[in-house]
């Protein structure tokens, strides 16, 4: 009978594991899914993943709890309770978004996970629990099997599905499509369920007893508190790396999965019984961490496409050196459910602390600087030398050493600030190469390479960051964090969100009022307001620091629409005066400018201007043919619209050109990168009309200006398929 069960456990072992790597792949299909659902209604805000991702742990928390609580059950009460919900939350399919009043301006960071619950809270409820609570019934029927390992299949599940929406559902099926093959997965999976249930229904006895809880004493206070740690810095690292690579690059899912991806890859890559590669991550990670994390504080620094990539391998390596150090203490398989909601707990509150604590405390992203500070003191240290090993095991000698490091790089720190602020690139590398050696040394005693890394970060960066921060000019809202800088030898104040400027003005009274930025006078924009009529209605998507309010002719009306409540106080304090010097009495609308617009009566403008993408990234709601009906709903006849396309990384002017074509519009293209005159900056504008008579009128007005539109891309953007990698093949 032993031999039997022994050669069916490979069988078994497979159908628990296939079944857990599927309801892991649905439900981390769903969360890019459900997040790409809500962007529409939130100007493509980076934030939403975040408050996504939050809602998403605080889920997972309460299935691992649900888990827990069940697995103290019987084995067929837990599988008729598990069941039973599993059926009843079908009612809720398929998925789409749930019908919320909109959020008021400000309310965003509650309003945002408040519409994710509502969403999708009872099916990701259930298929949250599913891995652990499937876990303890293998524990329960296969009994000195190792469950732990069924958490790979779990992770690797989890892995497969982020990659699977990007690059293959998200780029080949709608919306729509895609909430119904997902609701038909589900349904999948809860018969696959129901099988195993079934197995284990027939296999245990009914008064079968859930696998003993006394095999193990609870662990003790300081443990669990090891245990939450350990999950938390690595689950809040994911989410500020994410926000680093979506603020100056796009809000979209392929940059949300990515760091995701690598945090649950840790998982599988650390639960393993070999640890080859945990030990070898873990060993190299201190010094990965003095090397990238050094650069954490450089403001800006996450646009740089090397840096960026480094510091998505550093979350990857020290995910992996943490939860290796998490899986070397986990507890005994009785123990498994509490394990697993302990880590779920410490996922959560890495979440809270990043998506929802962190925005409000913090005007610049700080809270990635402070975990990586927290990984410092938790990753695991070995000294490569042994003189060093036995340097740190003295005690009092390894105190004064360490003292002695602490000081010096202070030192060296305050020198190497002064140094960036000059640009002097020789001394600067010259000390941060000391600074490295003396974290190298330092590695054995936590708080010592901890302060020498902070030392590191403030030299490099962190100085210039703070002052920024310190001064009041900078500004954090859930849609990005905003610094006023002076450029110029202090001439010009500028907007800049992240590294990507928003608008400029000359403090010069005399030339204050003077178009700059990418809205000059030789700009597509400045070409047109410049050539409007003076009874023209104009519409201006994307407040900015007001710099178009200048083109404003007596007699015109102007309006302009703003999601952010932070860049309207901007002109509102006269921080940047464009609007209260050349339209103070332009209508002013709060709010997402598609829904906005819907609200306008029908022909209220004559010229409408779209120029609302937050730094680099992509508002892809403001880009499909829906929203282009509703532009054209709001314009005149003869109106004019005007896109700002400028981007360093995709080339719009094809989906702009399909998107022009699809409603029967005639188009021009403005390729301003010419050399500009100062104060300037080059940029790419679109005009369109659904008459050919006022684009012909714009070509004569600016002879030579206008060009033709590129060939169309193959298929325009909707409301439910608008993937970037679409721009990737034109």
């Amino acid at each position: 009978m032993k031999a039997a069960a022994n050669r069916a456990r490979p069988l078994l072992t497979g159908l628990f594991a296939l079944v857990i790597f599927a309801g892991s792949c649905l439900l981390f299909v769903v969360q890019p899914m459900v997040a790409r659902l809500a962007l529409p209604l939130l100007g493509g805000a980076p934030n939403v993943w975040n408050s996504a991702m939050l809602v998403f742990q605080l889920l997972l928390l309460a299935g691992y709890a649900y888990a827990y609580v069940l697995s103290r059950l019987a084995l067929r009460w837990q599988v008729a309770i598990h069941l039973g919900l599993l059926l009843a939350s079908v009612l809720t399919l398929p998925i789409g978004l749930a019908q919320l009043p909109r959020a008021a301006p400000g309310w965003e960071f509650v309003w945002v996970p408040a519409l994710f619950v509502a969403t999708i809270g009872p099916v990701f409820f259930l298929l949250s629990a599913q891995s652990s609570l499937l876990q303890s019934w293998f524990a329960a029927s296969a009994p000195g099997a190792n469950p732990y390992r069924l958490y790979v299949a779990s992770n690797l599940g989890s892995f497969a599905g982020l990659l699977a929406y990007p690059f293959w559902i998200e780029a080949s099926l709608t919306l729509s499509a895609q909430s119904r093959s997902w609701s038909a997965g589900y349904l999948a999976v809860i018969g696959a369920v129901a099988a195993l249930g079934l197995l284990r229904w027939k296999a245990c006895p009914p008064t079968s007893e859930p696998l003993s809880q006394d095999q193990e004493e609870l662990p003790d206070r300081r443990r669990i508190v090891l245990w939450l740690a350990l999950a938390a810095v690595p689950s809040g690292l994911m989410l500020s790396t994410t926000t680093l690579l979506t603020t100056d690059l796009m809000a979209m899912p392929l940059l949300w999965v990515i760091p995701l991806g690598l945090y649950l890859l840790s998982f599988t890559v650390a639960f393993s019984d070999k640890g080859l590669w945990t030990n070898i991550l873990s060993g190299y990670a201190p010094y990965l961490l003095l090397l990238v994390g050094g650069l954490a504080m450089i403001s800006g620094g996450q646009s740089n496409p090397a840096i960026a990539l480094a510091m998505v391998a550093l979350l990857f390596v020290l995910s992996v050196a943490l939860h290796g150090r998490l899986y070397r203490v986990r507890p005994a398989p009785a123990r498994l459910t509490l394990f697993y909601l302990i880590i779920a707990a410490g996922g959560a509150l890495g979440g809270l602390f990043t998506a929802l604590l962190a925005p409000l405390l913090f005007d610049w992203v700080y809270e990635h600087a402070l975990l990586l500070l927290a990984a410092a003191l938790l990753i695991p240290h070995r000294q490569l030398l042994a003189p060093l090993r036995r340097l740190w095991s003295g005690r009092r000698a390894g105190l004064l050493v360490a003292g002695a490091l602490l000081a010096l790089a202070v030192v060296l720190a305050w020198i190497l600030s002064g140094a960036v602020e000059r640009g002097a690139g020789q001394t600067i590398l010259l000390l941060v190469a000391v600074l490295i050696v003396l974290g190298i040394v330092a590695i054995g005693r936590r708080w010592a390479y901890a302060a020498i890394l902070a030392c590191l970060m403030l030299g490099l960066g962190g100085v210039a960051t703070l002052s920024t921060s310190f001064s009041g000019d900078r500004t954090r809202s859930y849609f990005g964090v905003y610094s006023v800088v002076p450029v110029e030898d202090g001439r010009l104040r500028r907007l800049v969100h992240g590294t990507t400027m928003h608008g400029q003005q000359w403090l010069d009274p005399a030339r204050r009022d003077q178009p700059t930025g990418y809205y000059g006078p030789s700009s597509g924009v400045g070409l047109v307001l410049a050539a409007a009529d003076t009874t023209s209605r104009v519409g201006i998507v994307g407040l900015g620091v007001g710099t178009l309010a200048c083109y404003r002719k007596p007699g015109q009306h102007w309006a302009f629409f703003e999601i952010d409540p932070a860049v309207v106080a901007f002109s509102r304090h006269r921080t940047f005066t464009f609007l209260g010097d050349c339209a103070p009495d332009a209508r002013l609308l709060l709010g997402d400018a598609r829904l906005s617009l819907a609200q306008e009566p029908a022909n209220s403008f004559d010229v409408l201007a779209i120029d609302a993408f937050t730094s680099d990234a992509i508002p892809t709601h403001l880009l499909t043919r829906e929203a282009f009906a509703t532009y054209g709903r709001a314009l005149d006849e003869d109106g004019v619209l005007l896109l700002h396309i400028s981007n360093r990384f995709f080339d719009l002017a094809p989906m702009v050109s399909a998107l022009g074509q699809a409603q029967g519009w005639h188009g021009r293209i403005r390729r301003n990168t010419e050399e500009v005159a100062p104060g300037q900056s080059p940029s790419i504008w679109i005009a369109l009309s659904r008459s050919d008579r006022t684009v012909a009128r714009l070509v004569r007005q600016s002879p030579g200006m206008w060009e033709q539109l590129p060939p169309p891309a193959p298929q325009a953007w909707r409301d439910d398929h608008a993937s970037l990698f679409q721009l990737f093949d034109d």
